[in-house]
C-alpha cells in the first residue's frame, strides 16, 4: 500500500471520463476505509439519516431492528435522543437462527408482542433487518404481511444492507419508497404540494415556501414536518410532488404510478445564477409568476462580504456535509474562492459538476474518503486553511471550519447565505 494518499486532479477526472473513474474512487474495487462511516459512529444509521432514524418519519411509528447484537448495539446512540424514546425495538439474531430461519417465524411474534406492550397502537411498524439476512433472500414483504394479520396495523420493511447501496435499490432509495407506499388514493387539492427527498424538514426560513405561496399554494407537506399520521396520509391530495433529492425519485415515479402524482425534481445547488434558472423554470411549469430578486440579492450579499474578507484562502471541501460536494466546490470557484482539495465520493450524479470544475479550477485535487491510503493523509502537508464538512474538518482539525451537516436541510437563496454567513464567522473565529 502506498504510503501516501492518493488523490487525482479535477482535470485528469474528468479527462478520464465517468467511464473510466480510477479505482481507488470507487467503493467495489477494493476494501473501504470509509472515515465518514468512522466519523458518524461506525454505522449508516447511527447519525444523521441513516436508514433507521429514515425509517421512523412516520409519525406514530416504531421499528424492529432484527439484527446481531453488534448491528443492533449502535442504534444506542439514536436511542438517546428524546423523540426516539420507546419507538425503537430489538431482535436478537443468533448464528443458529440464521442457519435454520427461525428467526423469520419469530419476527411476527415479536411485532403482536411489542404492540400489546406498547399504552398506545403505533400507526407503522417499520422492520429493520440487516446485512446478515440479505445473503439468505428473504422475502421481507411476506414476512410483513404476516405480521400485519396479527396486528391489524401496517408493516413495512426497511434493508439496512451495505451490500446493495450500488445497486439499482441501495437502502435508501427503498426506505423512501417504503414510506410513501402508505399513501391511500385522495381527491387531489390544486392547493396542496408535497416537498419530497429530505427527512428532516427544509429550513423555514428557505423562500421556496414563499415561493410556493406565491404560485397558489395553501397546503405544503413534508413527511417530517407532519404532526400525526392523519396529516401523512394527506400528503396523497397533492396537486404535485417537488423531488429535492435523487434517492427519492424512484418514491415520485411510485407516487405518480399508483396516485396519479406528477413531479417535478429540483437540485440543491450553491450557485446563484443556476438556483435562478431554475426557479424561472419552476415558475414555468407550473404557470406562475416568482419574485426572485430579495432572495437572490441577499445570498448575493452575503456571498461577495465573504468573497471580499477571505481572500486568497484555499479551502477544502468534504462530503459529510449537505451537499454535493463538487457542486459546492464549482459555485465556491465560481465566485472566485481558491477550492484546492474535495473529499468525495465520485457518481453519475455529480460528473456534470466535475467536467465544469475542471474548466474552472484543473489542480484541485480529488481524495476519495473510501480509499484506504487516506489512513496516510497528513493534513499539515496542505495549504488548506478552511474546512466546510465533517470529514474535512476531521482532516484538517487545527483549521476554522463548518460542519454544515445539521438535519435541518438548507435549500437555495437562503442555504447559500447561510453558508457564507457561517463560513465568514468561521474564518473570523466566531465558530470551530
Amino acid at each position: 500500500m502506498s504510503k501516501s494518499a492518493y488523490y487525482i486532479t479535477v482535470k485528469d477526472l474528468a479527462t478520464a471520463g465517468r467511464e473510466a473513474i480510477p479505482s481507488p474512487l470507487k467503493s467495489s474495487a477494493h476494501l473501504i476505509y470509509s472515515s465518514p462511516a468512522a466519523l458518524a459512529f461506525n454505522s449508516p444509521g447511527a447519525e444523521g439519516f441513516g436508514v433507521k432514524r429514515a425509517g421512523l418519519s412516520i409519525p406514530g411509528s416504531v421499528m424492529l431492528i432484527v439484527s446481531p447484537g453488534c448491528c443492533g448495539r449502535n442504534t444506542s446512540l439514536i436511542s438517546r435522543m428524546p423523540e426516539y424514546d420507546h419507538r425503537f425495538f430489538y431482535l436478537n439474531i443468533e448464528e443458529k437462527d440464521l442457519v435454520t430461519g427461525r428467526h423469520l417465524s419469530v419476527i411476527p411474534e415479536a411485532v403482536a408482542e411489542i404492540c400489546e406492550s406498547l399504552p398506545k397502537k403505533p400507526s407503522v411498524f417499520m422492520i429493520c433487518i440487516t446485512c446478515v439476512d440479505a445473503l439468505l433472500g428473504t422475502d421481507m414483504e411476506r414476512v410483513c404481511r404476516k405480521a400485519e394479520a396479527l396486528v391489524n396495523l401496517p408493516v413495512r420493511p426497511c434493508y439496512m444492507y451495505a451490500l446493495t447501496r450500488e445497486g439499482s435499490r441501495p437502502p435508501m432509495v427503498h426506505v423512501r419508497q417504503s414510506l410513501y407506499s402508505l399513501l391511500k388514493p385522495l381527491k387531489r387539492k390544486s392547493t396542496s404540494v408535497n416537498i419530497l427527498g429530505f427527512f428532516a424538514p427544509l429550513d423555514p426560513d428557505c423562500e421556496l415556501f414563499d415561493l410556493l405561496y406565491q404560485a397558489g399554494a395553501v397546503d405544503i407537506r413534508q413527511i417530517s414536518a407532519c404532526k400525526d399520521y392523519d396529516e401523512y396520509l394527506k400528503m396523497a391530495e397533492a396537486n404535485f410532488n417537488l423531488v429535492l433529492h435523487p434517492e427519492c425519485r424512484p418514491a415520485a415515479n411510485d407516487l405518480s404510478d399508483n396516485l396519479g402524482i406528477p413531479y417535478i425534481e429540483l437540485t440543491r445547488m450553491y450557485d446563484i445564477r443556476r438556483i435562478s434558472g431554475q426557479y424561472n423554470a419552476l415558475s414555468k411549469a407550473i404557470n406562475a409568476s416568482f419574485t426572485l430578486e430579495k432572495y437572490s440579492e441577499e445570498a448575493m450579499d452575503s456571498a461577495r462580504k465573504f468573497k471580499e474578507f477571505c481572500n486568497s484562502t484555499s479551502v477544502a471541501v468534504g462530503e459529510c456535509m449537505n451537499g454535493d460536494p463538487f457542486e459546492l466546490s464549482l459555485a465556491l470557484t465560481l465566485n472566485g474562492i481558491r477550492v484546492s482539495e474535495i473529499y468525495g465520493t465520485v457518481t453519475d450524479e455529480n460528473f456534470l459538476w466535475i467536467k465544469h470544475l475542471a474548466e474552472e479550477s484543473p489542480d484541485t485535487k480529488v481524495y476519495s474518503n473510501l480509499e484506504p491510503t487516506m489512513l496516510y493523509y497528513e493534513g499539515k502537508d496542505s495549504d488548506i486553511e478552511l474546512a466546510i464538512g465533517k470529514d474535512a474538518m476531521y482532516y484538517h482539525p487545527d483549521k476554522p471550519g463548518i460542519k454544515w451537516n445539521s438535519d435541518i436541510q438548507p435549500f437555495g437563496f437562503t442555504g447559500i447565505k447561510k453558508l457564507y454567513d457561517e463560513l465568514y464567522a468561521a474564518l473570523r473565529g466566531g465558530a470551530k
